[in-house]
């Protein structure tokens, strides 16, 4: 929900972050690239450093546990689960743990919206009015005074985070902070439904004219609550009709049920951010009727089930011989939609990426922290899962653990450690 840029914690994080950086050099320095698997297209001794790595990360105590999957040309060549669920290491992680996705849900429920698109039931250039009247009289702030939008706010807006919202905690200015926090806009600790959300995030001002600068933000929660206008149904049905269902994602949900709380993966005590969060992923209940369904950060799922959906995008918008979106239309998603605007993902994705429909997309094949290829595309939620496809390889990676400080650097060292696998 927050911005990924930790502003604090970095004095009691860098210790582990060197220690973390040095063993793992270690650790490919022990490793040969061995024999190539040519079925896989990957080295079978190089999907073996995946297992040490993160071994090393629970010993140094990032995380209890994780689970690591990669998929090829269709084909799952590496799935395995390390460490422990739970923060007291007395339960072995497993493939099918649930972990917390935060904003992993952000190109779900947007891909669920260009669902809609591609029906003709909404369209990039609607103004968000024509579904949300309660945001009619938005202004925007300035050092001179709040003034009028130069342009509507569109439903293309809140899909790639230029409608000028922002998440309180890392708003800049201490004026709309406050009103975020004062006005419970992301029910960090207490419930808020859908028409009062609305209703009061109606009376702040904007950060930035629409249109003009990249800013992460509440904007796909916006985007859920307005494709409920859309379709008159509750946005986790809307997801599960058009995604979540025919995928077989059946252990992704807005909440996890009482029977699947021991799958439920963990942080650790340590985590610096784990207290705070707690209190603002309140996923112990059904929100049906209590608080707005988040769309920008509400899901719980597991890896398998993460795998279904981003397959599907890598394959063009099909998965096992149904069809959820066109080819150009993925193509369309999975282009730089924020040419000329300001802001930047890097926080996110490092440098060398732009934003497109749901995805921070990779400009060129130089910039970036990682390899990687021209048109990757990924994101990553701040309880510490990332994903990301590259449709040029054909490759999917999916790392779920629960480590909130150190988010960054994991999904970093993970994508490194892939594309360092490939080589049949």
């Amino acid at each position: 929900m927050q911005q990924e840029i930790i502003h604090g914690q970095q004095a009691t994080r860098r210790d582990s972050l060197k220690r973390l950086s040095a063993g793992v050099i270690a650790l490919s320095a022990l490793s040969s690239h061995g024999h190539s698997n040519a079925s896989s297209g990957f080295s079978t001794q190089g999907l073996k450093r995946i297992a040490p790595s993160m071994k090393f990360q629970i010993d140094q105590g990032i995380f209890p546990g994780a689970v690591s999957l990669v998929a090829h040309k269709g084909k799952t060549v590496h799935f395995e689960a390390h460490g422990y669920q739970d923060a007291a290491k007395s339960r072995a992680m497993s493939k099918d743990s649930i972990f917390r996705l935060a904003s992993m849900t952000k190109p779900i429920v947007t891909t669920a919206a260009m669902m809609l698109v591609e029906q003709g039931k909404l369209r990039l250039n609607d103004p968000v009015i024509k579904w949300l009247p309660e945001l009619k009289n938005l202004k925007v702030e300035t050092p001179q005074g709040d003034v009028d939008l130069v342009r509507p706010m569109l439903v293309h807006d809140v899909m790639r985070h230029t409608a000028g919202f922002v998440y309180g905690g890392s708003a800049k200015s201490e004026r709309i902070r406050k009103l975020y926090n004062d006005l419970n806009i992301e029910a960090r600790e207490v419930d808020i439904t859908a028409s009062e959300m609305l209703k009061n995030l109606g009376q702040i001002p904007l950060a930035h004219q629409p249109g003009t600068f990249w800013e992460y933000s509440i904007a796909v929660d916006v985007l859920g609550l307005l494709i409920e206008r859309v379709e008159n149904k509750s946005l986790d049905d809307i997801v599960h009709n058009l995604l979540l269902g025919p995928l077989n994602m059946n252990d992704t949900a807005w909440w996890v049920p009482p029977e699947k709380m021991s799958r439920l993966a963990e942080c650790l005590d340590t985590d610096p951010l784990k207290a705070d969060m707690l209190l603002s992923y309140r996923q112990s209940y059904n929100p049906r009727g209590k608080c707005y369904f988040k769309g920008g950060a509400g899901l719980v799922g597991t890896a398998k089930d993460y795998l279904q959906y981003a397959q599907m995008m890598v394959n063009g918008g099909q998965l096992n011989g149904r069809r959820y979106l066109s080819p150009k239309t993925v193509e369309f998603m999975l282009s730089q939609h924020t040419v000329g605007m300001g802001g930047s993902t890097i926080g996110t994705t490092g440098p060398g990426y732009g934003f497109g429909i749901g995805f921070g997309v990779r400009l060129d094949e130089g910039m970036g922290w990682t390899a990687g290829s021209k048109g990757d595309a990924m994101w990553a939620g701040a309880w510490g899962t990332s994903f990301w496809i590259d449709p040029k390889s054909q490759l999917v990676g999916v790392l779920m653990a629960q480590a909130p400080s150190y988010r960054v650097p994991n999904r970093m060292l993970y994508k490194n450690l892939v594309y360092g696998a490939m080589g049949a």
